[in-house]
């Protein structure tokens, strides 16, 4: 795999094998992250990432487009089937600039997006004021989860028809809840605002059906392709059945706005790797997949609060959780460092009301999709949580954790294949 390289830039070439090194050799608990198949990689690294294609299948301003026109509606025709909606989108290059897209054609400069504060489990791109796009053009007005940690649908509802958003952002990146995109949906449409769901993180989730789908009741959704659906990194937005009753001018408004708004040629051999993703993602094994996510989310999430680590909310329903490190008097960050000396990487993260800063705050935020695309099942989510808490704990050192941690990947390899 890395003859050429390897002859051409040996430096890079030693940078890949190392990280490829320490991705088998550690335990991989951020939850945005996974491992996309060979097939997918495959896909990536092939000529189609060679080739111009601006516009739209049959409608490219390039010519020698029979071929990616093929892939690139094969990835269509594969979403629009597995979320069962009537558009798709392909080409953005990522989350960020896929809800860019949807802000840039359905509102005006200085309108009302209303998001989840970061602190509370939302993402930058729903309206995080003053630093970002969504927060510096528009007017952001932000909504909290309760004290308990848990979304307050009556105060939600409440809070929307008082600011009377144009658009509601339905969607989180560390909230171990599911969400009730139905209620999203009323709330939404007491003010007439469209309904964006962003499903990024719970994609995988959904097509296994241990998450509900909010193409019931959502105008947009938007979802990245890693993640749950351990593809390669990249976008898509789909446009509702609701979406096109709400304004049948929708579809035509969103792709207009990922080309030619924001973006010129697409990346047909990522589009190549999402069409292998949704492939395998249609199969009865990722269903199998999906369900052992949350089994194994909540195995772990069992053995932490059972050897005294807090969770926000007290538990998941879903693929991650959050703990709040402040009763055992050690920072987020810290512990993220010293976890990763002991082979197990995930990421240090705010909690709700969180006291500290987020670049040094109070939590790290873990998940199990990577972990059980390896194989790992309920007993070995008991050991890691076992492992983490001594860490945590300071009962054993970082290096007695990692020859663990080592002999744990050694049995369960990255695979090839799904």
């Amino acid at each position: 795999m890395m003859k050429y390289i390897t002859q051409t830039d040996r430096a890079i070439a030693k940078l890949i094998s190392a990280e490829r090194r320490r991705q088998e050799q550690t335990l991989m608990l951020i939850p945005s992250e996974n491992y996309a198949s060979q097939a997918v990689e495959e896909a990536v690294g092939s000529p189609l990432g060679n080739k111009y294609a601006e516009g739209y299948p049959q409608k490219r301003y390039y010519q020698g487009q029979t071929f990616v026109d093929q892939v690139e509606q094969l990835a269509i025709e594969r979403a629009k089937k597995l979320f069962g909606v009537p558009h798709v989108n392909v080409q953005p290059y990522s989350g960020s600039p896929a809800n860019a897209a949807v802000y840039f054609n359905l509102l005006n400069s200085g309108d009302v997006v209303m998001g989840l504060t970061l602190s509370s489990g939302g993402h930058l791109t729903h309206g995080h004021p003053k630093i970002t796009f969504s927060g510096k053009f528009f007017t952001s007005i932000q909504y909290e989860v309760g004290k308990d940690g848990v979304i307050d649908y009556d105060q939600l509802a409440k809070f929307v028809k008082k600011h009377k958003p144009k658009i509601l952002v339905a969607g989180t990146t560390a909230y171990p809840r599911v969400l009730n995109f139905k209620r999203f949906g009323e709330i939404a449409g007491s003010v007439g605002a469209y309904l964006l769901a962003d499903i990024s993180h719970i994609a995988g989730l959904i097509i296994a059906g241990v998450h509900p789908s909010p193409t019931a009741f959502a105008h947009v959704v938007m979802t990245t392709t890693h993640k749950t659906l351990r593809g390669p990194r990249g976008a898509m937005i789909l446009v509702t059945s609701r979406g096109l009753k709400k304004d049948k001018d929708l579809a035509s408004k969103i792709d207009k706005a990922v080309f030619p708004g924001l973006q010129g040629g697409p990346h047909i051999n990522t589009i190549a790797g999402i069409a292998v993703a949704l492939t395998e993602a249609s199969t009865a094994r990722f269903k199998k997949y999906g369900q052992q996510i949350v089994k194994n989310a909540k195995a772990l999430a069992q053995t932490l609060m059972i050897n005294g680590v807090n969770l926000t909310t007290g538990g998941t329903d879903n693929h991650l959780m959050v703990a709040d490190l402040r009763s055992l008097n050690i920072k987020g960050k810290d512990a993220a460092i010293l976890l990763e000396k002991a082979g197990i990487v995930l990421n240090y993260n705010t909690v709700p009301f969180d006291p500290n800063p987020p670049f040094n705050p109070s939590g790290i935020r873990l998940g199990t999709p990577a972990v059980t695309s390896r194989g790992m099942k309920e007993k070995e989510m008991k050991k890691i949580g076992e492992l983490i808490v001594t860490i945590l704990k300071k009962k054993l050192t970082a290096a007695e954790v990692l020859k663990e941690v080592r002999q744990l990947c050694r049995r369960f390899h990255i695979p090839k294949a799904y």
